[in-house]
């Protein structure tokens, strides 16, 4: 127990003390005594006081201390690498350039795999990265520089696109086989509406069902008499 504790110290004091409070605050939310000014959001924090997120406001009690601004990309809070590595070593994070400026992430942003051909992905979230470095942000180079760390194996770029590949062919084979089911029941119930339609037509006069018409006879006439000659 005596050495998981000593571990445990000796990370804690590789890193400033104010660096785990920095990763664990909430910014951008409003400041509770500025709360009327527009100028309220919470976007600054002070490494030598360490009591949490300040607006620009909050930084008039803060003159002589070493105040950082954190700013946000993706709804992910970023600092500038200018102002970060003057008081922490950021060797091995992968920085990024986001509107003109370069930054680095401050916590992790997992991946759900890596994408086709890559090489190289964060030791900690295995999000991907550039070969040149090791972590995708300050707090995944915090977990993955500690003594307790265990590493996960890398999944390689072939097992990766295998995985890829049989998830599609069994989207695919889904997609077909409800497709045909949709079609046999559509089948189905086109055969079902014939038969329900179906009437058979009047059947054509046979021999055995026809009866001739019978005119109605007039009346008879009589011929005169042949022996009657009248004469005047």
């Amino acid at each position: 127990m005596g050495g998981a504790e000593e571990v445990m110290e000796e990370d804690e004091n590789q890193w400033p003390p104010w660096l785990k409070p920095l990763l664990r605050e909430k910014f951008f939310k409003q400041c509770s005594l500025h709360a009327d000014s527009h100028k309220s959001e919470c976007n600054m924090y002070c490494l030598d006081c360490m009591d949490g997120a300040l607006c620009s406001l909050c930084l008039n009690h803060h003159k002589s201390h070493h105040a950082i601004q954190i700013r946000r990309s993706s709804y992910h809070d970023v600092i500038r690498v200018s102002e970060i590595q003057k008081v922490l070593d950021i060797t091995g994070v992968q920085t990024y350039i986001i509107n003109s400026a370069r930054v680095v992430f401050l916590n992790e942003r997992p991946q759900p795999r890596p994408g086709k051909g890559v090489t190289n992905t964060c030791e900690v979230c295995d999000r991907s990265l550039l070969d040149s470095f090791r972590f995708c942000s300050l707090g995944c180079k915090i977990a993955g520089t500690s003594e307790l760390f265990k590493k996960k194996p890398k999944r390689s770029s072939m097992t990766t696109s295998d995985e890829s590949q049989s998830a599609t062919s069994s989207n695919s084979n889904s997609k077909k086989n409800a497709r045909k089911l949709h079609q046999q029941q559509q089948l189905k119930k086109e055969e079902g509406n014939v038969d329900q339609s179906f009437t058979p037509s009047t059947p054509p006069p046979t021999s055995l069902n026809y009866k001739p018409t019978h005119r109605r006879k007039g009346i008879p006439h009589r011929a005169p008499f042949g022996g009657s000659i009248i004469q005047y």
